[in-house]
């Protein structure tokens, strides 16, 4: 076989890969060219659309119109249930306790027995003590019979006056003795009394932790049971030192406010609303420093027993505004804790900072400085405006 020589062979593969450059420089100019017209095609596209007017839609927006009015709005406040009297029961004695004469939730009456501890050893105390009774009353007997003897001898003259005095001081020391036993007593007698706790007022009984057999004292760290007068509940509420300065200016004094408050509402912790009204009956003198609240109390009737003791809720107080500018939350936004509102003012909205008063429970605001009768608001999609952005009032449907 004939062999080409290296030099010829070099040849044909520089031949070759020329061939091939050429090729491929080829197909990357197409692409070039086609890229080119692409990017044309693209640019006339966007010029045209460029030319074409942009049709952007403008928000609407609900606006309200300032004006007074005279209305009664109702103020909210957290409060807690008590019964008119929740009298803890301590035993004054210490035994076993030998029996339950009540069952948790029954009603008891003043007076009426509720337990009872062990009265052996305070019975035992009483039998002593009433015959050490009698034992110095036999005392006093013979000390007098003695000194009236001695009376008798020193009138003869037979006795000297020092024998009499004596006979007196006897006397008198037995009598001491007889008053000293009595108390005594006394003592026992009490005790043996306490051996029977009874109710000291009307109402209802509560737990029970304590049972039968179980060693009581008066240093319990609980008490026997509590009894709970709720014929009467006292509901206790707060309010700030701006809102009892803002009740007593309107009244002239807490006084007044007392007497001329109208009734209350209390909503229940089912959202529901006690059927009965109820009505303030003491404000305290005193703020609570750590709180800066002042604590209020108010008196409802429970004939039906609804209400228990240790229960919560919500007191409503009704508020009568007379020329007043009230406004929704919506209408509202904060900023580091400063209300602001969007004004109207030629087409744009305009924020303004505003004093206002939280009433019904936040859902509404008066507003006691920024804003005059006559002006415009926008009172939804606040927290979606900035300063000067054009208002289109909301058509009514």
């Amino acid at each position: 076989m004939k062999q080409v020589p290296v030099q010829k062979r070099y040849t044909f593969a520089a031949v070759f890969t020329k061939y091939y450059f050429f090729k491929i420089k080829s197909m990357i100019t197409k692409k070039s060219m086609m890229k080119q017209m692409m990017t044309l095609i693209c640019s006339a596209t966007l010029a045209a659309c460029g030319n074409a007017p942009s049709v952007q839609p403008q928000s609407e927006y609900q606006v309200m119109n300032i004006s007074t009015s005279d209305k009664e709005l109702q103020t909210t406040y957290s409060a807690a249930i008590r019964g008119r009297q929740d009298i803890d029961i301590y035993p004054q004695v210490s035994g076993i306790l030998t029996r339950l004469c009540v069952e948790e939730g029954q009603a008891v009456h003043r007076g009426q027995l509720l337990f009872i501890i062990d009265q052996v050893p305070y019975l035992a105390a009483l039998r002593t003590a009433e015959a050490n009774v009698e034992a110095a009353r036999a005392g006093v007997a013979t000390s007098q019979l003695t000194y009236d003897s001695k009376q008798e001898l020193y009138a003869q003259k037979i006795i000297s006056e020092f024998d009499l005095k004596t006979s007196y001081n006897s006397l008198l020391s037995a009598k001491a003795q007889l008053a000293q036993a009595e108390a005594q007593r006394v003592n026992a007698a009490n005790n043996l009394s306490y051996t029977e706790v009874k109710s000291p007022a009307d109402g209802v009984v509560g737990t029970l932790p304590y049972r039968v057999g179980t060693l009581v004292s008066a240093t319990l760290p609980k008490p026997l049971t509590t009894v709970s007068d709720n014929s009467n509940m006292y509901v206790y509420f707060s309010m700030t030192e701006n809102q009892l300065l803002d009740l007593t200016r309107r009244y002239s004094s807490k006084e007044k406010a007392l007497a001329e408050m109208p009734t209350i509402m209390l909503q229940l912790n089912d959202r529901s609303v006690y059927p009965q009204e109820g009505k303030i009956e003491t404000i305290s003198g005193v703020i609570d420093a750590s709180t800066g609240t002042v604590s209020l109390r108010a008196v409802f009737p429970n004939k039906e027993e609804l209400l228990t003791s240790g229960g919560s809720g919500n007191v409503v107080i009704p508020v009568r505004k007379e020329n007043c500018i009230v406004v929704p939350q919506a209408a509202t936004y904060e900023v580091q804790d400063k209300v602001f509102i969007y004004k109207v003012v030629d087409g744009k909205a305009q924020s303004a900072p505003a004093q206002v008063t939280r009433v019904n429970g936040g859902k509404e605001y008066i507003v006691e400085s920024g804003l005059s009768v006559g002006g415009v608001i926008v009172v939804e999609g606040v927290g979606l405006l900035r300063e000067g952005t054009p208002i289109q009032v909301k058509s009514e449907k």
